[in-house]
């Protein structure tokens, strides 16, 4: 099982300091992939949680650790597709693609929140039907040429060329995000792997898993070759106990949090992410900058694989 590292997307530890370092750091320590995610708006009035308050731009943050990384893989985690156009999104992920030598994994959702549709124009209806075409279009765009018009039921692709064509064959692996049944069978339908939301209940995450795989054999696909990737949501320190009375997984000392991550690997997932924007020393916009970075070094070695 692979293990990878949340860069420094939210909050206080999120500056270009901290990227460059981290992401370098990260790469050293062995970590194999590094993501970042989206979030567009904090609506007046709610209560999200801090790591929502200030947040970088997911493929910023990727192209910025390109640039001093060589090995590490980039993804994102997620961008949701209802909000920028296929051709456009096709065009970035193929430049990042180039730009890091082929190391670039491209994670999509189809949105949730109704103050980030208004915000972007889209649509919030039939969002599920969308993303099969969505995730099409991008794969005949990163061919490179496209010798006649393709029109869809949402997208239409004149004929031409969109030029330079990622590094990795047939582009970025698309990996989808989603819990309710219908995405995850969608994964196993259409996509290269799942990615687990930060609010997954993991201690479910065999069944859920089990969905994914069920829909990719009935699609004639090969379960195996799919990748089950989990946010992993660390909670160093005290261990944090569930609405059941349980201890969350990925909470307690690192002990505990790496006997979690050794159980995922034995329940099908193929890569954890130790994602420190939850961690609220960490990813709130309120705590002092060097707490947050001394906090984040710590648990970057400790856990180090």
């Amino acid at each position: 099982m692979d293990i990878g590292f949340g860069a420094p997307v939210s909050g206080a530890w999120a500056t270009p300091q901290n990227l460059a370092a981290f992401a370098a750091a990260a790469e050293d320590a062995g970590y194999q992939s590094l993501w970042s995610f989206q979030r567009l708006l904090v609506p007046a009035g709610s209560a999200m949680d801090p790591v929502y308050q200030s947040v970088l731009d997911p493929m910023a943050v990727l192209s910025f650790a390109a640039a001093v990384t060589s090995r590490i893989r980039l993804g994102v985690a997620i961008v949701n597709l209802p909000f920028v156009s296929p051709g456009y999104l096709a065009k970035q992920a193929a430049s990042l693609d180039v730009l890091s030598g082929g190391r670039h994994d491209l994670g999509l959702g189809i949105g949730w929140m109704p103050e980030e549709f208004a915000l972007t124009g889209a649509d919030m209806s039939r969002r599920g039907d969308r993303a099969a075409e969505y995730v099409r279009t991008l794969r005949t765009l990163w061919a490179g040429t496209v010798p006649a018009a393709i029109g869809g039921a949402y997208y239409e692709v004149p004929a031409g060329t969109q030029l330079p064509r990622p590094v990795q064959p047939g582009g970025p692996p698309v990996l989808l995000g989603g819990m309710a049944r219908p995405a995850l069978q969608r994964v196993g339908r259409i996509a290269d792997g799942w990615i687990t939301s930060s609010r997954t209940d993991l201690s479910k995450i065999e069944t859920l898993i089990g969905v994914v795989r069920e829909s990719a054999e009935a699609a004639g696909r090969d379960p195996g070759a799919l990748r089950y990737i989990c946010r992993g949501v660390v909670r160093a320190g005290d261990p944090v106990t569930g609405p059941d009375g349980q201890r969350l997984l990925l909470s307690g000392n690192y002990e505990q949090i790496r006997a979690d991550t050794s159980w995922l690997g034995e329940h099908g997932v193929t890569e954890v992410f130790y994602d420190l924007n939850w961690d609220p020393l960490v990813g709130s916009p309120d705590v002092a900058v060097a707490a947050a970075t001394e906090r984040a070094q710590e648990i970057l070695h400790a856990l180090a694989p």
